[in-house]
């Protein structure tokens, strides 16, 4: 045929392309041979000839990947690094026909890749501490306090996040100024190390800004923080349990009794010793004390995200950040600077609005009243960081792929046999004349 012809790819072939898929290959055309002419890619044409496929039938996305999902499984399981490029070749080679997008939202749907036991020390059966069942999870709350008032050094609101193990009797607050997701994640990573660990499954309630304001499912950001806590995110469909909700009475109550008279590091003290003290862990039964439940162990510093917050220099050069001062150069009083913060680093860095970096500073404890004055004032240009989203860096098992098992190569057979391959046709030869396709 003259010309070139535009291939359309994978898709729907009419009726009449299908016929004239049928008489080409009854004429000893090659599959190759048969996708120029048409301009249709090979793979659409064989799973045609196959019968695979029928004309003007479109098969639903999840139906294709349901007879997949058995081999995915089992090839996740040997090797959770295994790319998604190369199980989706894979699965495209035993006659998978879905795009590489449904696949991978069929992956997280079916939640089929488990989290790396050196990646995830607190994932289930990734370390030490384990012991509790798939049933435990901890529930958070969140709760809008009243107003702080401004020698808190903090936002305009107060938010208080509450984390109750669901069959443990226990719970802990933190108490944050801001409902953006760096300072949500900080106080969650905080209330986990006041539990002494996690659950395998977090369930939050239906006010906590972890939603997508759009679709009211959870926020994107959070997908990488379950991948990295080696946890489940969850969202409750119905309201806080009663004894929730007392104990946000409990924790409002004493917020509204040191809110003008303690800094916010005393008001944290004195709400760990709140939760600490109404610790249920009397059973209804013999009235003996039952013991805590064993948590998973949590990754030895919290996920990368980076908390920023805008300030102003006041007039002898010093930056306030929560309840402490950092120092600047002087000549920039009444400047405004971002104060940038990775949650799993021990200093924190000071930048212009064009983002250089002005001071870097050790990171004081909240609350501490320090002046800190030890850093390097001189302006460079800010690197990038680094953002492990996964926690898979330096994973020893990443680097190492592993072939298939018994198991997944028996499925993948089977595999075979339910979408086999046509037989490859018998080139014939044909008489000179224009070239096809």
């Amino acid at each position: 045929m003259a010309g070139k012809t535009v291939r359309r790819g994978f898709g729907l072939l009419s009726t009449n392309e299908y016929l004239d898929v049928r008489r080409l290959h009854g004429q000893g055309w090659s599959i190759s041979a048969i996708a120029r002419h048409l301009g249709r890619d090979r793979k659409t044409v064989r799973r045609y000839l196959s019968g695979n496929r029928k004309p003007g039938v479109r098969t639903p996305a999840e139906d294709v990947f349901l007879s997949f999902l058995p081999y995915c499984r089992l090839r996740l399981a040997d090797d959770p690094h295994l790319p998604a490029t190369a199980l989706f070749d894979e699965i495209t080679d035993l006659g998978y026909r879905g795009g590489y997008s449904t696949f991978t939202r069929a992956l997280r749907r079916h939640r089929l890749r488990p989290p790396c036991r050196h990646c995830h020390p607190g994932a289930p059966g990734g370390g030490a501490g384990g012991g509790h069942t798939d049933q435990e999870e901890i529930r958070f709350g969140w709760t809008d306090l009243a107003d702080p008032r401004p020698g808190w050094d903090g936002g305009a609101k107060a938010h208080l996040l509450t984390g109750s193990l669901r069959h443990g009797r226990r719970w802990r607050g933190v108490l944050l100024d801001s409902d953006d997701f760096p300072q949500v994640l900080e106080a969650v990573d905080h209330l986990l190390r006041r539990l002494g660990g996690t659950a395998p499954r977090w369930r939050f309630d239906r006010d906590a800004p972890v939603r997508c304001p759009a679709t009211g499912r959870l926020a994107k950001e959070f997908a990488p923080v379950g991948r990295y806590y080696g946890v489940e995110i969850e969202l409750e469909t119905t309201g806080p349990t009663a004894e929730e909700q007392r104990r946000a009475a409990a924790a409002g109550q004493h917020w509204r009794s040191v809110v003008d008279d303690l800094g916010p590091r005393a008001a944290q003290q004195i709400l760990d010793r709140l939760a600490a003290w109404s610790d249920d862990r009397i059973p209804a039964g013999d009235g003996t004390p039952s013991a805590a439940p064993a948590l998973e162990a949590l990754p030895p510093a919290p996920f990368p995200a980076c908390v920023r917050t805008l300030r102003t220099v006041d007039q002898r050069g010093l930056v306030h950040f929560r309840g402490n001062r950092y120092a600047v150069p002087p000549d920039l009083a009444g400047a405004l600077v971002e104060v940038r913060h990775r949650l799993d680093e021990s200093d924190l860095s000071i930048t212009a609005s064009s983002g250089a970096v002005i001071a870097r500073h050790s990171l004081a404890p909240r609350g501490a009243g320090r002046t800190v004055a030890d850093g390097d004032t001189a302006f460079v240009l800010e690197r990038p960081p680094r953002l492990v989203l996964s926690g898979s860096a330096g994973c020893p098992e990443t680097a190492v792929r592993r072939p298939l098992s018994a198991e997944a190569s028996a499925e993948a057979e089977a595999l075979r046999r339910q979408y086999p391959h046509p037989a490859p046709a018998v080139p014939v030869r044909r008489p000179a004349g224009p070239r096809h396709g």
